[in-house]
């Protein structure tokens, strides 16, 4: 299922949001329409932490997560780490690190296994990527653009890339990461698909501007059209169990 929605009239949700299978960080602010599409659908499930990240707003592009691990940059206070810390589930690692490219969501694209990163992303930073998320590291650039964080989206059921990434690149990009991949939009037309979309493995949350067209190519690659009730149910088990253990 994907859900349309915007931030204080932007449909850049990406840049205010993080979702991830464990966790849904979205930003301290008046925007009560905002919210409660998120906690509508993922209260149940997930916790939904309301956050600020160096004192900003636009958390989705300053930090980077997945089920694992949360990477922060140096600008947050000790005040927001605590506050993650006390909320987020007990499982899930948090790291904070000295990034000369601070805008973790720009330059890194991940899941809960694999993580696309900047070709200039520091070493020190690479590998605390890898410890507290978990996750295999490749340095790539997406239709020539560095900024990977933000011209693609990726779950462990499928990607989103660039409009003008060539197939060869999606079929060697799609065999690296394991996971099938499509080149697309969101916001009627906009490449900057990180920016316009927040997504896990059961359900989509992407830009008022949204076309019917760019939803059903989203529900379609990352596996969203059958995700029911029962499913998310169903995930929510499995999430549980996987905390406990």
């Amino acid at each position: 299922m994907a859900l349309r929605t915007q931030f204080q009239n932007s449909s850049d949700i990406g840049v205010f949001a993080k979702l991830t299978n464990s966790y849904c960080l979205v930003p301290i602010a008046e925007c009560e329409s905002f919210y409660s599409v998120f906690e509508g659908e993922l209260s149940d499930v997930i916790k939904v932490i309301h956050t600020t990240v160096g004192g900003c707003r636009i958390v989705g592009r300053l930090c980077v997560g997945n089920k694992n691990g949360l990477l922060l940059p140096n600008s947050t206070t000790d005040k927001e780490l605590q506050h993650l810390r006390n909320s987020l589930p007990s499982s899930v690692k948090i790291a904070r690190v000295e990034e000369r490219l601070s805008a973790l969501g720009n330059v890194i694209a991940c899941n809960d296994y694999v993580a696309l990163v900047h070709p200039d992303l520091d070493r020190e930073t690479e590998e605390v990527l890898a410890d507290t998320l978990g996750v295999e590291v490749f340095r790539q650039t997406l239709a020539g653009q560095v900024l990977v964080g933000s011209y693609c989206a990726l779950t462990n059921q499928g990607g989103m890339v660039h409009p003008k990434t060539p197939i060869e690149d999606q079929d060697e990009l799609s065999s690296l990461l394991q996971i099938p991949l499509v080149a697309g939009t969101v916001n009627r037309g906009s490449d900057a698909v990180g920016a316009g979309i927040v997504v896990n493995d059961w359900i989509s949350f992407c830009g008022l501007d949204t076309t019917a067209t760019e939803i059903s190519l989203i529900e379609n690659i990352f596996k969203l059209s059958d995700k029911g009730p029962a499913h998310i149910q169903q995930m929510k088990s499995v999430l549980v169990e996987s905390m406990v253990a």
